[in-house]
């Protein structure tokens, strides 16, 4: 059984399937219905698409409600039980954000700007009906993107398991679900990146199942005056999270790997025991460069 690699670009990250398999052509046609699948999701809810149902709803904010299919629908109450798991810190709404906030151009904004765009945040007061959705304020957003790419690699994994692969993983930027061990047993060995050194690994996870996302202050930040800003953004305050240099977290489904990495980098200092008490593995490092693991289980 030969192993194929195959790169290709999504949602502009770069992403990889890794799949086995005795037929080259076999393995070519789960890779294009994988990367079918992950496309399929990106067009349909990318916030940068106008055509895409998320684009639809945010250009109806304070308008008529927006109709939703049933694959939205189930996207949206998963966001209201992260919403609910995370005391409110998890919320979808809070996408607004990024209009004050500008981490290629290193843009400190004003207390003035953060305290506006905070009006416009709140899951709880999103208006949802069994088949539409309606943003009740002119200039509310919602935005998929803490779990899009995730779902992406799920649904694709689910793809590829349909189509009998038992040996491989999705890899889309760091979020992966990995379907089954090397063809001979051994596991897939797994970098994850050390947050203050890219040429570095934080650790080697060995994985022949299930999932593992990465959430961290390294991906796109800018540092100013010796303090680092990074992306991931709490709605109460509309500044950065601080605690957390990153979180990694092994689970069964890449949702929910990468959902408990982003709750435990919001909840800042009480991300630990909200690590500790689920019921998924870890490795995270805090800001004082300590780091904190259970096993996977």
């Amino acid at each position: 059984m030969k192993i194929f690699r195959v790169p290709f670009k999504a949602m502009a990250s770069a992403c990889e399937l890794v799949i086995a398999d005795q037929n080259a052509q076999v393995a070519q046609a789960m890779a294009q219905a994988a990367i079918n699948e992950v496309q399929r999701i990106e067009a349909k809810y990318s916030r940068y698409r106008a055509d895409s149902v998320i684009s639809r709803i945010n250009a109806a904010a304070g308008q008529e409600p927006v109709s939703c299919d049933e694959e939205t629908r189930s996207l949206l109450d998963y966001a209201d039980a992260l919403y609910k798991a995370s005391d409110t810190l998890f919320d979808i709404s809070s996408g607004v954000l990024r209009r004050a906030w500008d981490f290629h151009l290193g843009r400190l904004p004003s207390e003035e700007e953060l305290t506006r765009l905070r009006r416009l945040i709140g899951w709880d007061r999103v208006e949802r009906g069994s088949d539409h959705v309606r943003l009740p304020d002119a200039g509310m957003e919602l935005d998929f993107g803490g779990f899009g790419k995730e779902y992406a690699a799920d649904r694709a994994g689910d793809i590829l398991a349909d189509m009998g692969l038992r040996h491989g993983y999705v890899n889309l930027a760091g979020d992966m679900r990995v379907l089954g061990p090397k063809p001979q047993g051994q596991a897939w060995m797994i970098g994850i990146q050390h947050p203050r050194d890219k040429n570095r690994l934080l650790a080697t996870l060995p994985m022949t199942q299930g999932a593992l996302a990465t959430s961290g202050d390294y991906e796109r930040y800018f540092e100013r005056d010796g303090k680092r800003y990074c992306h991931v953004l709490d709605p109460r305050s509309g500044q950065p999270v601080t605690h957390w240099r990153s979180v990694s977290v092994v689970a069964p489904l890449a949702v929910v790997a990468g959902n408990c990495s982003t709750i435990a980098m919001l909840k800042q200092s009480d991300g630990l025991a909200f690590l500790q008490s689920s019921a998924m593995g870890y490795l995270a490092m805090d800001h004082e460069g300590q780091t904190h693991s259970k096993s996977i289980p």
